[in-house]
């Protein structure tokens, strides 16, 4: 009995340490769902009772917090920008104005009973524009500057104001070797003059803007900048379009967009100063960026001379020239009668009765070949000498060759009128 007992104990004991064991392992596992519950709970909320509304107003709450922050690093900011180059065109701009072209032109129709007899009218029309620079005001009267191109043939000239105001305008004067004219407008609407700067202090690489109306008034007023890319630079001209060159045009070259329209505006430097006015550009497809202006210490005393007297008075030989490279080989040498090493210079070929050559003594078939000292190649060089460093009734040397042999005359010079 007492084994049983103590089996039996003993069963019951191992019974209840087994029981026990079950109960532990019970309990441990509910203490550890009921923990990872509440971690689930805290981390993830919408999973245990969180209502939709209750997420909706976290999200609101969320989303406002978002907006407002938005808000406020997304706030409009107003900035008012001023550079050199600003405050340059604000010198300038407005003394930039826009110059029409206005021709008459005919206007061919039927006649009433539609006959192959024809009737004509004619209108006036623009037939091309330009830019110009208002550079003086004279009590109620101002005074523009533009390229004689822009207001070649015009039987009627019309300057736009940079504030849309037009106003008709005098043709006071214009050079073609210059490529410059001089317009007077009424004064009283004027507010700004442009000041002149010193092109001869230009440096390659300085900093250079135009202002003009490129392709007409549509865009009026346009600025483009870029740098002085050449000085001294040189470009021939056809004056009378006879397929030969009459000049070469002394320009600044600059990479600062000149289009058609553009001519006559302002090219100026970054205290606002015109130091050239823009004149043409090379148009070609492989060119890119080389456009050129007139330097305004070379425009200056001829603006002066087309305002005071209306047109430039030039120094003449009374001659017709032509090179001599223009010449054949064997006419050089049969008719000329020129030394083998010698094969440019210009070429008399006609001298005006009573002129300054006459009177002198030169002949037709006389080889130029040094004015004074000046060496003398082609009919540009000699141009260029005569009108830049002489006035009329100067005196000037003339050395040539006659039938092979240099000679040497002296003449006053007389006022050219057609000839050289």
């Amino acid at each position: 009995m007492g084994y049983y007992d103590d089996q039996d104990g003993q069963r019951r004991g191992k019974e209840n340490r087994r029981s026990g064991g079950r109960f532990g392992y019970f309990l441990s596992g509910l203490i550890g769902v009921i923990v990872g519950a509440l971690v689930v709970a805290l981390l993830f909320p919408n999973i245990f009772g969180k209502t939709n509304s209750d997420s909706s107003a976290v999200d609101s709450n969320s989303v406002a917090n978002t907006s407002t922050s938005t808000a406020k690093t997304t706030k409009t900011v107003s900035l008012k920008v001023t550079t050199d180059i600003t405050k340059a065109v604000e010198k300038t701009e407005k003394a930039v104005v826009g110059v029409s072209n206005i021709q008459k032109q005919s206007i061919w129709s039927d006649d009433m009973f539609g006959q192959d007899s024809k009737s004509s009218s004619s209108s006036s029309q623009e037939a091309g524009s330009g830019s110009g620079i208002i550079y003086k005001k004279a009590g109620d009267k101002a005074y523009v500057v533009t390229n004689y191109h822009v207001i070649e043939g015009a039987n009627a000239l019309e300057v736009t104001l940079s504030n849309g105001k037009k106003l008709s305008a005098k043709l006071v004067g214009g050079d073609k070797y210059t490529d410059l004219a001089v317009l007077q407008i009424d004064g009283s609407n004027v507010t700004t003059v442009a000041q002149f700067g010193d092109s001869d202090a230009l440096k390659l690489g300085e900093s250079v803007i135009a202002i003009g109306n490129p392709l007409g008034e549509e865009f009026a007023g346009s600025v483009t900048e870029g740098i002085v890319s050449g000085l001294n630079r040189t470009v021939p001209v056809d004056i009378d379009e006879d397929g030969t060159e009459d000049w070469q045009e002394e320009v600044i070259q600059t990479d600062a967009a000149i289009n058609p329209g553009n001519s006559g505006g302002a090219l100026i430097n970054i205290s606002g100063q015109v130091v050239g006015i823009n004149s043409m550009k090379i148009s070609n497809e492989s060119v890119e960026g080389i456009g050129f202006s007139i330097p305004i210490n070379s425009a200056k005393p001829v603006i002066h001379q087309l305002e005071t007297k209306g047109k430039i008075t030039r120094p003449a030989l009374g001659v017709g020239i032509v090179n001599v490279s223009d010449i054949s080989a064997y006419q050089q040498k049969e008719t000329l009668k020129l030394p083998a090493n010698v094969t440019t210079g210009v070429v008399i070929g006609s001298v005006k009765n009573g002129s300054p050559a006459s009177k002198a003594g030169l002949k037709e078939f006389d080889v130029i070949y040094k004015l004074d000292d000046q060496k003398i190649d082609n009919t540009v060089e000699l141009r260029k000498f005569l009108y830049e460093h002489k006035q009329p009734g100067d005196k000037v040397k003339v050395l040539v060759y006659r039938n092979g042999q240099p000679k040497t005359f002296t003449l006053t010079l007389g006022t050219a009128s057609g000839s050289n």
